[in-house]
């Protein structure tokens, strides 16, 4: 009767230790989940994404009837991890910022999900990988674009960010170099000799960085201010200079998009293109600066957005398509 008891017993807790394992199994996949969405948002997807939409226009408007589908793959792999080893080392270095803002305290850093020495060996690895594989695959000027953008934005934009309000100036450099990276993957040695058309998809890039950064800086300016962040914004309380600066580099952006046929970067279509898109880009800035509100200066941001993918399609449809 014992015996017959006991084994009951057992009988009716084999239930329960199954459903205690499946509860553990399932936790520990919740777990694995959540560390590798942590690792995915130190990489900063969406602003890779976009870096690596330019880092394709640039290899294809360098490379043009020449294109190479696996060259191109090669490019954009190397580039990515470049870019997501920046962009993981830019989350360690500014971790302790990041725990001071509301929009950044529940990334990964700050939050205590990851630790520093994680980020690190993360960030370094993927930065590492991507140049070898860079080095390995494409011609070497494009290998020395992408150190040269990762070591700007890593080692010299981020520590600005509490040093200058101009640091933004100094982070579009970096930002501006993914196209040429492109380029020269396309080109190799031999795009010094037509550089001027690099220099445009620099320019343009480097311009239109500007009054899209101030925008956010604009709306989060008590946010970084707290933080310890030295933008333009923060130092600016009526936001004049702020918004002159907005309206001047959305301004000159439409001579460099006239320019741009100039070099034999796209006709007639992209330099009216580019004009029509940068007229509206520069109207949002001019409303900014009669009346500086975050409504306005969200405006600026989303005209930004729409600006950037504008005209690089323009410039691509023209320059692939119609010539």
């Amino acid at each position: 009767m014992m015996k017959a008891t006991a084994t009951g017993e057992v009988d009716s807790l084999a239930p329960l230790a199954t459903s205690g394992t499946k509860l553990a199994v399932a936790r520990s996949r919740a777990q694995a989940h959540s560390r590798l969405a942590d690792y995915w948002e130190l990489t900063k997807p969406r602003i890779a994404l976009m870096a690596l939409f330019t880092v394709a226009a640039g290899y294809l408007l360098g490379a043009g009837s020449g294109a190479e589908w696996r060259v191109l793959l090669h490019t954009l792999f190397g580039a990515g991890l470049v870019a997501a080893g920046g962009s993981a080392l830019n989350h360690l270095f500014e971790r302790r910022i990041d725990a001071r803002m509301k929009r950044t305290a529940n990334r990964p850093l700050p939050a205590g999900r990851l630790a520093p020495e994680e980020a690190a060996a993360f960030g370094a690895g993927l930065a590492g990988a991507g140049l070898a594989y860079l080095a390995a695959t494409v011609p070497a000027p494009a290998t020395v674009a992408a150190a040269i953008t990762f070591l700007a934005y890593a080692f010299i934009y981020t520590p600005l960010k509490t040093i200058t309000a101009w640091n933004t100036a100094v982070g579009a450099v970096p930002g501006a170099l993914p196209p040429v990276i492109g380029w020269y993957a396309a080109r190799g040695w031999d795009g010094w000799i037509g550089w001027e058309g690099a220099a445009i998809l620099f320019g343009v890039l480097f311009l239109w960085q500007i009054p899209h950064f101030l925008a956010i800086a604009w709306m989060y300016r008590d946010d970084y201010a707290a933080a310890g962040l030295k933008m333009l914004p923060g130092c600016d309380p009526t936001g004049r200079l702020t918004a002159a600066v907005m309206v001047m580099t959305a301004g000159a952006l439409i001579p460099l998009g006239l320019l741009a046929p100039q070099v034999h970067l796209g006709s007639w279509l992209f330099a009216t293109g580019s004009t029509l898109f940068g007229l509206f880009f520069l109207q949002r800035a001019i409303v900014f600066a009669r009346n500086r509100t975050d409504q306005n200066a969200r405006r600026v941001l989303r005209a930004s957005l729409l600006y950037l993918p504008g005209v690089f399609a323009v410039l691509l449809i023209d320059a692939l398509l119609v010539k």
